[in-house]
């Protein structure tokens, strides 16, 4: 049986692949394109805020069309997509700082309510948004005392005229 034998020699006198640099850099100066990089991460999670921050907006079609569809009823499955839509924007905002965290600049602390404040105020309107359907859904559902008919209860009757007759 034939050993493959490497002769060391054969390799040593190889240049190095371009690019490399066989000395090593004790100084950590940040150089032009480690800078332009760091700017344009920070760029790219700008715009990932901004798609988060407006993405409750996008999928208000799609929930419109759902109501639409589970009619104008007060039945089990019309109430379960209502309580989901009326749901979710309180949950959104509870969890608002730590939504946006992963999108939060290096200088600036990622919970802070003041980092990425317009898109938190975008996000915000957004929610307020699908609120409004909700309320809207409810409204057109009857669920909502919005005729005097509904408060009835709490109205008082006054006097009665006294009327004579002669």
């Amino acid at each position: 049986m034939a050993t493959l034998a490497v002769e060391p020699s054969k390799w040593k006198n190889l240049p190095p692949p371009p690019g490399f640099s066989s000395t090593t850099s004790s100084s950590r100066t940040p150089n032009k394109a480690s800078t332009k990089a760091a700017a344009s991460y920070e760029n790219l999670k700008t715009k990932r805020a901004w798609d988060f921050a407006i993405s409750p907006a996008k999928s208000l079609p799609m929930q419109a069309f759902m109501l639409y569809m589970s009619g104008g009823g007060v039945q089990i499955f019309s109430m379960g997509i209502v309580f989901m839509l009326l749901s979710s924007p309180f949950k959104n905002l509870a969890g608002i700082n730590t939504a946006f965290a992963p999108f939060a600049p290096a200088s600036s602390p990622p919970k802070a309510l003041s980092t990425l404040a317009l898109q938190k105020v975008a996000y915000l309107l957004c929610n307020l948004l699908t609120l409004a359907l909700g309320l809207w859904k409810c409204r057109s559902m009857g669920l909502l005392p919005t005729g005097t008919g509904d408060w009835l209860a709490f109205e008082t009757r006054g006097q009665p005229p006294d009327i004579t007759l002669l």
